[in-house]
């Protein structure tokens, strides 16, 4: 008998505008960053998301690093974020000579712990970097009171929230800049790319020249300044407008897949599934995940071996900042822990999430799920 096809743990949907717009491209020629399509989502996502301006980039980790540098973060400076994040959040701090700050998570929501924050400031410390973390998003009304009152800036990270909200403001709207990826497993893809969006003038100023190698505004190819080549093309971006017209379906849709595996699965003992939801939000499932009990006998790893070979894409969580091997290398972090970082990245991962998973599909990984973990 042949073996059922596996099952990825992302596919996107592009059953949209996506190749009427991507014709448009090629038909008209703009396929570069100076296309109509660029300009065009950068200020229907910046308008989507309560913003006065946005700023499209090449990635997410680029969105970060010119965030980072946008708001001044120097050598010797710090930053406050969370241990258990993606590197792209670590990489331009470490880069410029400022010292990361960690705090670890809250074992429920997965997010950074809030409660932590405030005695991690020092006189070094400039700003703290919010990290929305698989669909619920920080509980960021305190951090910004502390940001208040100890003069710091909010890096906000919401690559992984599209669309949703904090006491129904958009994620996205909080930080004094803020950061977004269309990476394809992303609710709004655009293959890769990214976003930055603030309400500041001058930090979309200096974004634009810095994704754009900072060019001198009336004397082209002459620099007062470094910056990169981190320009979104027009193609990017006409995917991005097509994916953007449908977000509030892609929201329906990734909340319903997540509903629909905590029927599935909701009897298993010994698993941690995603919250539904807060005081603040619904949870808009960007990835599926689940922790296993300590007890369970077996960690992250082997269940996802086991997954595998029934035919199940996984993924493990990240792996929190004072395990990177290239950080510790570098002497950031020495004797630091973080149990919640340490335990959701050994004991949790995630299973097939993507947009276009089928109801059959669905069934099919929590059947293996319910198997492999009993």
């Amino acid at each position: 008998m042949a073996s059922l096809p596996f099952i990825s743990v992302n596919e996107p949907i592009l059953d949209g505008n996506e190749k009427k717009y991507l014709a448009e491209c090629i038909d008209t020629g703009w396929i570069s960053s100076e296309g109509p399509f660029v300009k065009q989502f950068e200020q229907s996502f910046a308008a989507r998301v309560g913003r006065n301006f946005g700023i499209s980039v090449s990635n997410g980790t680029a969105a970060l690093d010119a965030a980072i540098e946008a708001i001044g973060i120097k050598t010797g400076d710090e930053v406050i974020l969370p241990a258990f994040t993606i590197i792209s959040c670590v990489g331009q701090i470490v880069r410029v000579g400022a010292l990361p700050v960690l705090v670890d998570s809250d074992p429920i929501t997965w997010n950074m712990d809030v409660a932590q924050i405030e005695s991690r400031i020092t006189n070094r410390t400039k700003a703290i970097m919010v990290v929305h973390t698989y669909g619920l998003p920080v509980d960021i009304d305190p951090v910004l009171d502390i940001a208040r009152r100890h003069g710091l800036k909010i890096i906000e990270d919401a690559a992984e929230v599209h669309g949703q909200t904090y006491k129904r403001k958009p994620c996205g709207s909080f930080g004094d800049i803020s950061t977004f990826s269309f990476y394809s497993n992303k609710l709004i893809t655009t293959g890769e790319g990214g976003m930055i969006v603030t309400d500041d003038s001058s930090l979309a100023e200096t974004c634009r020249s810095l994704r754009n190698l900072c060019f001198l505004p009336h004397k082209r190819f002459v620099h007062e300044r470094l910056g990169w080549n981190l320009r979104m093309n027009n193609l990017q971006a006409a995917l991005g407008v097509a994916q953007l017209e449908r977000l509030d379906e892609l929201v329906a849709r990734k909340r319903r897949m997540g509903r629909r595996y905590t029927e599935l699965l909701n009897g298993l003992s010994g698993v941690q599934l995603p919250l539904a939801r807060t005081e603040t939000a619904e949870n808009i499932y960007w990835v599926y995940g689940l922790v296993l009990d300590d007890a369970m006998g077996f960690d992250a790893e082997e269940a996802m071996r086991r997954l595998t070979t029934k035919g199940i894409g996984t993924r493990p969580f990240f792996c929190p900042m004072h395990w990177q091997p290239v950080l510790k290398s570098m002497g950031f972090f020495a004797d630091e822990h973080y149990p919640a970082a340490e335990r959701l990245y050994r004991q949790g991962f995630y299973i097939p999430s993507g947009m276009a998973i089928t109801d059959d599909q669905m069934n099919r990984v929590a059947e293996a799920v319910i198997e492999v973990l009993r």
